[in-house]
Parts: C-alpha cells; structure tokens; sequence
C-alpha cells in the first residue's frame, strides 16, 4: 500500500484559494510502518525533541486507478478518515538544509496514527466536511474542507498522472491553517469528524 500526503493545503479563508493555487502540489509519501491503528498509544520517538502534529482527513483508495479525471476522481474515494501527520521537525529541517529527502523527519514509526474510516456515502457534501484535534481536552485545530487550496477531486487527479492508485492506498489531504505545534510525552490526542471522536490516543 501506499501512504501519501499533501502539503500546505489549506487557507484560512476562500477568497485566498485561487491565488495560492498554482498547480504544483506538494506531495510526499509515508511508509507503512509509519502507520498507528486503533486508537494504540504512540510511542514518543527518542531521536527527536522537536515533534510537530498536524491532525488531517484521510482518504482511503477503493478502486485501482491511473490518470484519473476531476469529474471521476471522487468514484475512487472508498473511505474518510482522521490521522495526525507527525513531523520530527528538528530532523525534517536539517535534511532540507542540505536538500535532501523528506522520510526519516515524516516517515519514522509511529508518523501517522490514523482512525477507523467512515464510508464516502456518509458525507453528502465532501467540500465540507468539518473536522477537528483536542490535546489533553483543549480544542487545538478546526478545519474544514472548504478551505482547501486542492481539493479531494484535484488532489486524486493530480496523484494519478504521477502514480497508479490502488485499492487500500492512503492520501493525508492537509491540515487546517492554523493551529499546529508541538507534541510532548503523555499528551492525549482526540480527532474527530463532524463532532464524532475517531481517534483517540496518548503519547507514551
């Protein structure tokens, strides 16, 4: 399976859409080890002290697909769930100093812990979905999907021309403006999507 995800995707208003929309989408991959499933803890990484959440929808792949269309993209979508991009911020900055990869500040064990998903029929309009990330019961994140600079639809077809998508493949579609920041041991994470708490984890 492949684990993808999208950067600097969201905008805190949508007159600011079209002016920070200029085709060229960041995207970057996770591995599959990097992923933390029913609500498990996570293990606080020793090699960091610098660790950045980022709490973000997740698409999950239903349908083998190449070169996919705007108007079809959505066809491909099975699932939507919440995750945390995690960054190991301290090790993500020294390797782009020196211009290289992403994967040991983004791809580490325990970078994307993801919730169980809901079926894509549960959401009547997927351009507004509204999700959100407490820590330690304090409401840290708000999003929605209106504020998307790349939205579901354009993110899939852009994904497709490079790679094909298979069944089970998963893409992390950005995080909310504002909001993110800094992780420590024993802080409990809970993501929910409209109103409904789906992940629910701490830090160990």
């Amino acid at each position: 399976m492949k684990i993808l995800a999208i950067g600097k995707n969201y905008v805190n208003d949508v007159t600011e859409i079209s002016s920070n929309k200029n085709g060229q989408q960041i995207i970057f991959s996770k591995p599959e080890s990097s992923l933390v499933t029913d609500n498990k803890d996570v293990e606080y990484p020793d090699f960091t002290s610098n660790l950045i959440y980022e709490a973000e929808l997740v698409l999950k792949i239903g349908e083998k697909g190449k070169n996919i269309s705007e108007n079809e993209a959505l066809n491909y979508i099975s699932e939507i769930g919440i995750g945390i991009d995690y960054t190991a911020k301290d090790i993500f900055d020294a390797s782009r100093e020196g211009k290289g990869p992403w994967d040991l500040g983004k791809g580490f064990d325990g970078a994307a812990p993801i919730s169980s998903f809901k079926n894509i029929s549960n959401f009547k309009d997927v351009t507004n979905i509204n999700f959100g990330l407490k820590i330690n019961g304090k409401e840290m994140q708000q999003g929605n999907t209106s504020l998307m600079i790349y939205n579901f639809s354009e993110i899939i077809a852009y994904v497709s021309k490079f790679m094909t998508l298979e069944p089970g493949d998963l893409i992390f579609t950005g995080t909310p403006a504002h909001g993110t920041g800094k992780i420590l041991k024993g802080d409990q994470l809970q993501a929910s999507i409209e109103g409904e708490l789906l992940l629910d984890f701490k830090m160990v």
